[in-house]
């Protein structure tokens, strides 16, 4: 069995993991993308899940031509997706019941997560979620971002911790690829981009949903 003791730290990552923000996202780049002439299949949009901000122009150069006006791409998306996100964003299927179990196990938490923290902590406490955590280390308080081990290596440490004993909660490659090579446990639960064959060879279980990351935590106990 993949998970072998009960954890003693609980890491999540945010959009597409807890928050159902990855949709939005995809739709903010296609309706940036058609108000400017540009062509970008879903396929291209779907392949940014996961990735840090600070390397989404070189992805999109690669793909859409150095010609191709990035910057404006990416202030139209940015432009749409905060109008969008203004109202609580929605959780994914069984968030509650795992913070719910975690904390009735006395299994501390914290938020590991690529989007810079001004965005990350007015969606969290929008969605009435920011306290039940102890801390958020955020894209912006990191020098190497996902998928770098960076994030996952700095909230093992915060909680005094060495990374095995914790476990991640992960939906994309990028975040369980960092979540590797930190060393820590990983549940993945992928939204809109199935794993890769990457993560696939780690072997780690990769569920439906956090209430099927919350059942199979309780085998641990």
């Amino acid at each position: 069995m993949y998970l072998t003791s009960k954890p003693q730290a609980a890491l999540f990552d945010m959009d597409g993991l807890m928050l159902d923000s990855e949709s939005i996202g995809v739709e903010c780049w296609a309706i940036a993308a058609a108000s400017l002439d540009i062509d970008m299949p879903r396929a291209l949009i779907i392949g940014m899940i996961g990735m840090h901000s600070g390397k989404t122009d070189i992805y999109l150069q690669e793909h859409l031509g150095s010609h191709a006006p990035i910057a404006e791409l990416r202030a139209a998306c940015h432009t749409l997706y905060m109008e969008r996100t203004q109202e609580p964003i929605a959780h994914r299927p069984g968030l509650t019941e795992i913070l719910d179990w975690l904390e009735a196990q006395h299994i501390p938490k914290a938020v590991c997560t690529s989007t810079r923290r001004s965005i990350a902590e007015h969606h969290l406490r929008a969605a009435g979620i920011w306290s039940r955590f102890e801390f958020a280390i955020c894209g912006d308080e990191v020098t190497h971002p996902k998928p770098a081990p960076e994030i996952y290596q700095k909230a093992a440490a915060a909680f005094h911790l060495p990374p095995e004993a914790c476990i991640v909660l992960e939906d994309s490659d990028f975040g369980v690829q960092a979540a590797h090579q930190a060393g820590c446990k990983i549940i993945m639960i992928p939204d809109l981009r199935p794993p890769s064959l990457h993560s696939l060879a780690l072997n780690i279980p990769i569920l439906g949903s956090l209430s099927e990351a919350r059942d199979l935590l309780i085998l641990t106990v």
